[in-house]
């Protein structure tokens, strides 16, 4: 053993959230005022502190750490000091190996203070079994924090580290979810332009194009400290962002949580849960969009998955199945002149007669079918008209809208008053030396940032108030302009073909010998989503 004096300490110090409990014995504080004195005492000179403060025992690749260690490689200390074994690490296995195996072989004196170990005693045998101690404490720790979690997600409480894009949190109540003005507004957009036929890729470019910072650089620009390399690193839309939001039914006013586990609670390494496993609770928060709006959005999405072929666009992507096996009916290449496509069973085109008949038709025919059931069941008479128009008259714009605008303005008048009164008290505090220059520097930015969003979400709930009286304002001789617009078909949109229409069976078709010559009929069941039986068109060619 070499003197004291000869040796280089390095002062290592950890404080983790599993150590709360422990207060100001397992303080930084705590650790460096032992850890000098017992140098001191011991007459060993201390080459640098490396602290860790609020990091896991589990977890190796802490900063200070791995700088003590990259001394260590270096050969600046030969000597490590905690205040016990705990504070090294939680890990028995990984613990053990720094010890037992790495000090060792760096020649590096080791000493738990508080445990009595000293690498160079020969009584050290039972420094493995505190590990293991040590270990079990983290993971009872961690089963306790997962059990609080849980009965948290069951109760519809918000747990994640951060808000869903559109969504902040409750300043009063961090487990609840406030629509986030500007984001909230994007959000709505993003599922009219979905609704309308728009794909998640060409939302994502549209985004783009107009400037609008996609979710990770929203949450980078208004929260402080965040380095928005370590969220994204194209820092743009994507199709596939603009897909995941359009699926969370977190935008319903639901939470769902609990969609994966963590391994171990020694590792990083997460898991999908099966989604009968997750925790989703409804009607927890203030929802952006309608089920209606949403579940459109959804069936569009789903239609456009393959993308469009050139110019030709499947109006009944999604919508049109085969009448005996179920699956979608895929487009084909035609050689019939005027006519964009074919339409035939996906499991024929895919395996074969094997698996299904063609139940082949031709596009404009299925079109053409369609449109004339739609006008069918959309036709008006006079005496149905007169009664829509009068009904227009009598209720001249959403109530629940209406009250929903005005319980937001109220309560964004509320907070902007509350961050007058916050912003004043921050000058009377700095005036009485309470605060420093930077932190009220700090604070003001923060909160003039969002009373400048609150001043954006004035002017947008103003400009919906006054685009929500159509009725009020509108001349009822455009209305009814529009009512025919709309019961007088001429064509198929995909507007009305998603808003009205749940799905559409195609039957197999059969030729037969008439006196005309071979004639081709075939059945087509549609299915409307404002009724309950199936309209049945047939054709013969």
């Amino acid at each position: 053993m070499k003197p004291n004096a000869a040796y280089k300490a390095a002062l290592y110090m950890r404080l983790s959230k599993d150590d709360d409990a422990a207060a100001e014995s397992a303080s930084i504080t705590t650790q460096r005022r032992i850890l000098k004195s017992y140098a001191a005492e011991n007459g060993f000179p201390v080459f640098g502190e490396y602290v860790d403060d609020g990091w896991s025992g589990t977890n190796f690749e802490r900063p200070g750490f791995k700088r003590m260690i990259a001394d260590i490689e270096a050969k600046k200390i030969d000597l490590v000091l905690t205040k016990d074994l705990s504070r090294l690490g939680r890990d028995h296995i990984m613990t053990g190996q720094y010890t037992e195996i790495y000090f060792p072989s760096r020649n590096v004196r080791y000493i738990a203070v508080n445990d009595g170990y000293d690498s160079d005693s020969p009584y050290t045998d039972i420094a493995p079994f505190k590990n293991v101690i040590n270990e079990m404490y983290a993971r009872d720790t961690s089963r306790k924090i997962r059990s609080a979690f849980v009965a948290r997600m069951k109760d519809g409480a918000y747990i994640g580290a951060f808000a869903p894009y559109g969504y902040r949190k409750d300043p009063l109540d961090k487990h609840r979810l406030l629509p986030d003005g500007p984001a909230a507004e994007v959000v709505k957009e993003l599922f009219r332009m979905a609704a309308n036929g728009a794909s998640p890729a060409e939302i994502a470019r549209g985004f783009n194009a107009r400037g609008i910072p996609p979710p990770a650089v929203y949450r980078c620009r208004t929260r402080e400290g965040l380095d928005v390399a370590a969220y994204s690193r194209r820092r743009e839309w994507t199709g596939a962002t603009v897909g995941k939001m359009l699926r969370s039914i977190v935008y319903l006013g639901h939470t769902a949580q609990g969609k994966t586990t963590k391994v171990s609670f020694k590792s990083d390494i997460t898991v999908n849960n099966p989604k009968d496993e997750w925790f989703i609770v409804e009607h927890t928060h203030e929802p952006l969009v309608d089920a209606g709006t949403f579940e459109l959005a959804g069936r569009r999405m789903a239609a456009r998955a393959c993308g469009k072929k050139g110019e030709f666009r499947n109006l009944f992507s999604g919508i049109a199945r085969c009448a005996d096996c179920g699956r979608n009916m895929s487009a084909t290449g035609t050689r019939k002149k005027g006519s964009p496509a074919n339409l035939t069973c996906g499991g024929y085109k895919l395996y074969g007669g094997g698996a299904c008949t063609n139940h082949f038709i031709d596009y404009n025919v299925l079109c053409g079918l369609v449109l004339a059931s739609l006008k069918e069941q959309l036709r008006l008479s006079t005496k149905e008209r007169e009664e829509i128009i009068r009904a227009a008259r009598e209720k001249r714009r959403p109530a629940g809208d209406g009250d929903r605008r005005a319980q937001e303005l109220a309560a964004a008048r509320r907070r902007s008053r509350e961050l007058d009164g916050i912003i004043e008290k921050l000058y009377e505090d700095y005036a009485q030396g309470l605060i420093g220059d930077a932190r009220r520097s700090k604070l003001l930015q923060r909160y003039e940032r969002e009373a400048e969003e609150i001043g954006e979400r004035f002017k947008q709930l103003e400009k919906a108030d006054e685009e929500a009286q159509p009725f009020a304002q509108e001349p009822y001789e455009a209305f009814a302009a529009r009512l025919r617009k709309v019961t007088d078909l001429t064509e198929l949109t995909p507007q009305l073909v998603y808003k009205l229409i749940d799905h559409i069976e195609i039957g197999q078709g059969g030729y037969e010998k008439t006196e005309q010559g071979r004639v081709k009929r075939q059945q087509i069941k549609i299915f409307y989503r404002f009724q309950t039986e199936a309209a049945l068109r047939q054709y013969a060619l």
